[in-house]
């Protein structure tokens, strides 16, 4: 979602909300991850999260309620990948792996939009972007030590890629979304992807049968006895609600090429908070491939591809890698 940056605010400002954006996204897999281990199924706190954000966020969704009969192909796309199919590929991940593991694969999506770029749209890309992806693919190599046999549950790391797919439709379907002829409202857009990521989880989830004493009761959080409704309450409202609605506040106030790169540190925050609260320690291994899976995602993010052939090659705007990173775990 191309969204032109208010020059008459502050610079901070934004990039203090990009900040905002990235911690509470990054602090959703700590919260979540003591209600899996406390007896809840990772489809049913997803189904939880997005629709308990869905309802907080229905006076946007009645506001743009317009959307509905001008974009619905575009408000489906999202609420399908960019909500349901993000959120339960990663909290289906993180059940079986470590927070900071699950999210450092999803930020492959980057580098895999690059491919997208260049394979499906048939566009040239920088040599810069190219390293980026070199990079993401040689630091996740490390993060999961390809060399012993993967040191992680294989199907937590295939749910991950799962998660990073599902963020490649983010990046395009928000491409789509800033379309110059039919722009659509980036908050319209969230309120009702939110809407129809939960009816969709609805029908695969189906939470009428869950254990709704779980949510009555208590969970482990580094050795704490922790409320559940409390850790219910900081996925919703923070991880949700408030990641989301800031993140597109930032992008208003700085360009989404410099609020994407502030969201990397979502991968940061999310593995330093699961290493103090979860005791998640990764190995020396772990550390080095994150930073440069980083540091690819980073390269790939930034570089714009290089210009299209004169010719069309797709009928929308073309992706270029630089959209806000908003929609993570």
């Amino acid at each position: 979602m191309r969204v032109s940056g208010d020059h008459s605010q502050p610079r901070n400002v934004g990039l203090g909300l990009a900040l905002v954006s990235a911690f509470t996204f990054g602090g959703s897999g700590v919260a979540a991850k003591p209600l899996i281990e406390a007896g809840l199924a990772p489809l049913e706190v997803t189904w939880l999260r997005v629709t308990g954000a869905a309802l907080v966020l229905l006076p946007l969704a009645w506001r743009h309620r317009g959307l509905l009969t001008r974009r619905p192909g575009l408000l489906v796309g999202f609420g399908l990948l960019a909500v349901a199919g993000v959120q339960a590929c990663y909290f289906a991940a993180l059940s079986r792996i470590p927070v900071g593991v699950a999210l450092l694969i999803e930020y492959f999506a980057p580098a895999l939009v690059l491919g997208w770029v260049r394979f499906v749209q048939r566009r040239p890309v920088s040599r810069a972007a190219a390293v980026g992806v070199v990079l993401a693919v040689g630091g996740l190599m490390c993060v999961v030590e390809v060399w012993s046999g993967l040191s992680f549950n294989p199907l937590g790391v295939l749910l991950a890629f799962g998660a990073a797919f599902c963020q490649v439709g983010y990046f395009v379907l928000s491409d789509h979304g800033s379309d110059g002829q039919d722009p659509a409202d980036p908050l319209g857009v969230i309120a009702y992807g939110l809407l129809i990521g939960a009816v969709a989880l609805t029908v695969v989830s189906r939470p009428w049968g869950m254990d709704w004493t779980v949510l009555t009761g208590r969970a482990d959080l580094a050795g704490a006895s922790v409320p559940a409704p409390a850790l219910l309450a900081w996925v919703v409202l923070v991880a949700t609600v408030l990641a989301y609605l800031t993140g597109v506040v930032s992008v208003r106030r700085l360009s989404p090429q410099v609020a994407g790169v502030v969201a990397c540190l979502e991968a940061v925050i999310a593995t330093v908070l699961a290493w103090v609260l979860l005791d998640e320690h990764l190995g020396v291994a772990q550390v080095v491939g994150g930073a440069v899976v980083l540091t690819g995602a980073l390269i790939a993010q930034t570089s714009t591809p290089k210009a299209a052939p004169a010719e069309p090659v797709a009928a929308s705007a073309p992706v270029e890698g630089e959209r806000e990173f908003t929609a993570g775990g």
